[in-house]
């Protein structure tokens, strides 16, 4: 009888500890991206065209690797552009992932209509895609087939249109007029349960 006690107790630990180890590393197919003095834009993951892309996503959202990067690139009628740690547009995780899309012989039937992010990837490699992501805030259909679109804006697409409208720049380092004036902060990123 006795060993049956301390047998329930070891199990009811192993639960208890599973469960409280679990809540640290939970995460579901939906995020938030809060912006400074801009608001907050959740976004709907979607694993099912593009498992490899939001899988690496997920794991740099719950090591906190976005939080307090910036929206980089901004172009109007096109896209903001998000998530490289040196904020120039050439900056990268330590992780490459494979690009899918049909130019990688994928089938991501997630078009590049209003509200989509995507993944960034250098012209130069198909499956360079890291950490840098951008959401569109027009359709953007020539992008279709050509980049790794993952998840579809929910709510908060006045955000992506005020932050498309901002002053920008030349990129100091790439040359492209595409970069903010005034520096447009990823606060976090966190899971919405």
């Amino acid at each position: 009888m006795r060993s049956y006690k301390i047998l329930a107790l070891v199990t009811a630990l192993v639960l208890i500890m599973t469960i409280l180890c679990s809540c640290g590393v939970q995460t579901s197919d939906t995020v938030k991206i809060s912006v400074r003095d801009y608001g907050d834009i959740i976004i709907q993951l979607r694993p099912d065209v593009a498992p490899i892309t939001v899988e690496n996503f997920k794991k740099l959202v719950s090591r906190g690797f976005y939080n307090g990067l910036t929206f980089h690139r901004v172009v109007k009628d096109f896209m903001i552009q998000g998530g490289d740690p040196q904020g120039t547009g050439l900056g990268s995780s330590d992780e490459k992932i494979k690009g899918e899309f049909s130019a990688n012989g994928v089938n991501n039937t997630l078009s590049h209509t209003k509200g989509v992010i995507s993944m960034a990837r250098g012209s130069y490699n198909l499956d360079s895609a890291s950490c840098q992501f951008f959401i569109t805030n027009t359709d953007a259909t020539g992008l279709d087939g050509q980049y790794a679109a993952f998840g579809v804006v929910i709510e908060g697409i006045e955000v992506v249109d005020a932050i498309s409208d901002i002053s920008i720049t030349q990129n100091p380092v790439t040359g492209e007029y595409s970069y903010p004036t005034t520096p447009v902060v990823i606060e976090s990123i966190t899971f919405v349960h």
